[in-house]
């Protein structure tokens, strides 16, 4: 086996997640995901392709009406310039990223990816075999902001790509459009390609015209060298079917295709028709997911804010509290601790950079804000006993 792959970090999330899954007791917030089913048409949408027989393959891009879908929604939230000939649909966020990495990541290509991040996307890079650089967002009273001077540093004409998630996981911090102006401009200079992890947009909680985080594609031209990756998971509730999708140049789409075929072949039809039924009704069910999501953050907060001590600010965006607790630097000891002594569940911070160690991450996802009430509970009646 390559040495790369015997060196990967496993995931941290379910170092502390396997000490607790199966416990009845646990109020579980570890995982990324809201605890709300995903709505009954989108379901059955695949019951009645299924039943309808639609088990073979499809085209590599995807379906040409969920590529449709997926382009009018992108052009209602982004403006014109996002044809379908620009779409292509994954097997989910994951397979979204991955895919454009290996479409524009060289063995020891250098990569830049700013951190603290979901794991996958500094693991992706090291898996085909690039230098991974990072950057790291600084901390200030709680909330997460982004060094601009040492960014525009580390990119250089010897910098291939650039990843960055804003919204954030874990921190919730979002780029302003200054910012991804700034950052364009620069990444034209060097001729770096950015991805964009813009999984998050919806669930931003600032007013904006068009109802989402600032986005790369408001104002970048048709051939920037721009990949932003989407999903399904978050906003439309749907996690497990693993459905996303990638935004590109146009002259990228046809040997994306090529790349979809040796990687997964196509998205599962019935899958796909799920995606469709979703974006026939993203004006009804994003609007409601987001309004729940912001109820249960504000929730949250005023809970965690009532506990002394705690390190946080509320976030601009995504569906994470991120704190952490003065004392207590071990935070996959402490998470584990919480599992096992105070039947709380959530993910350490140093799983999403070595800088974010001693942090913790809430997610707040959840349909009964009083779940979140008693964990909050739990959090202080415990720390009141350390």
């Amino acid at each position: 086996m390559r040495q790369a792959i015997l060196d990967l970090q496993a995931s941290r999330i379910r170092d502390v997640a396997n000490a607790g899954i199966g416990r009845s007791d646990v109020l579980a917030f570890w995982f990324g995901e809201s605890d709300e089913v995903s709505p009954d048409f989108i379901r059955q949408a695949a019951i009645d392709s299924l039943q309808s027989g639609e088990t073979f393959y499809a085209h590599n891009l995807g379906l040409p009406e969920l590529r449709q879908a997926i382009a009018a929604e992108m052009q209602q939230r982004h403006g014109a310039g996002i044809g379908v000939e620009r779409i292509a649909v994954t097997s989910g966020g994951v397979n979204a990223l991955m895919l454009a990495m290996q479409a524009i990541v060289n063995p020891a290509d250098e990569v830049v990816v700013v951190t603290p991040v979901w794991p996958n996307l500094t693991s992706q890079p090291v898996i085909l075999g690039a230098d991974l650089r990072t950057v790291c967002l600084e901390p200030q009273h709680g909330r997460w902001t982004l060094p601009m001077e040492k960014l525009l540093a580390a990119i250089t004409p010897h910098t291939r790509l650039v990843v960055i998630n804003s919204p954030n996981n874990p921190t919730g911090w979002t780029l302003s459009r200054a910012e991804q102006q700034t950052i364009l401009a620069h990444c034209r200079r060097t001729d770096t390609w950015i991805l964009s992890d813009e999984v998050y947009e919806n669930l931003y909680y600032l007013p904006t015209e068009n109802r989402c985080a600032p986005s790369f594609l408001d104002f970048a031209a048709p051939l920037d060298r721009l990949v932003v990756a989407h999903s399904f998971s978050k906003s439309f509730l749907m996690t497990g079917w693993r459905l996303g999708w990638l935004v590109m140049p146009v002259d990228m789409t046809e040997h994306m295709g090529k790349l979809i075929e040796f990687n997964t072949s196509c998205a599962s039809v019935f899958v796909q028709r799920a995606g469709v039924a979703a974006m026939q009704r993203a004006g009804d069910i994003v609007p409601q997911v987001v309004m729940q999501m912001q109820a249960c953050r504000d929730r949250l907060f005023v809970e965690l804010g009532s506990i002394p001590g705690l390190d946080l600010a509320v976030p601009d965006g995504g569906m994470y509290a991120f704190f952490s607790i003065p004392g207590l630097t071990d935070d996959v000891q402490t998470a584990k601790r919480l599992v096992a002594e105070a039947g709380l569940g959530l993910a350490p911070g140093s799983a999403f950079s070595p800088e974010a160690r001693g942090w913790l991450r809430w997610c707040f996802a959840s349909q009964d804000p009083n779940r979140l009430g008693e964990g909050a509970r739990r959090l202080k009646s415990w720390l009141g006993k350390l």
